[in-house]
């Protein structure tokens, strides 16, 4: 074979490689991050007195009084409590209207590192790290709700890939925060 063709054929070759790089997996998964990690504030709840949630929703109502955005009440029926929760106008611009109550940033997540990859059939499974990071003045009041949360902490989170028109695109992952704007 003439040298001059040798150089396009290796090229081709080495173009079209089949396996994912952990670079390429990386750049790709990181252009999702950071990620806002939200406190959910149910507009009304209710719970039956002793339970896990009751608890929960105890901490929370605790934790909302001392930051002074919320006004909140309780009432009984029966054996359960109901809490209501209202947004004060003095409270911060970025706590913002969800379904059924509120959504507050605590933190983000921000993108580590690619621990493992396995091929699949259809492409590749990455297993990733996300570290919590930046934490906003509402943090206190997600981790009245997640006593082990830290700041610094990490999750594993996977990602999905697949070979489309001769390169790797991310197809899906399973994060279930949004991106931060």
């Amino acid at each position: 074979m003439r040298p001059a063709l040798l150089l396009p054929i290796l090229l081709l070759t080495l173009a079209c490689s089949s396996k994912l790089e952990r670079a390429k997996a990386e750049d790709l998964i990181r252009k999702e991050y950071p990620v806002v990690v939200p406190v959910a504030v149910p507009e009304k709840a209710s719970a039956e007195k002793g339970s896990p949630e009751y608890l929960r929703l105890v901490a929370l109502k605790e934790s909302l009084d001392k930051s002074g955005w919320f006004d909140s009440s309780v009432s009984a029926e029966g054996a359960r409590e109901s809490f209501t929760f209202r947004l004060k106008p003095s409270a911060p611009k970025d706590i913002k209207a969800a379904p059924k109550g509120f959504s507050m940033p605590a933190a983000e997540a921000v993108f580590v590192r690619a621990v493992r990859m396995e091929p699949t059939r259809e492409g590749a499974r990455v297993a990733y790290e996300i570290r919590l990071d930046k934490p906003t003045a509402q943090f206190p009041i997600f981790q009245s709700l997640h006593p082990d949360a830290r700041i610094g902490q990490s999750k594993q989170r996977h990602a999905t890939f697949e070979r489309r028109r001769g390169s790797w695109e991310l197809t899906g992952t399973d994060e279930t925060f949004r991106k931060a704007e």
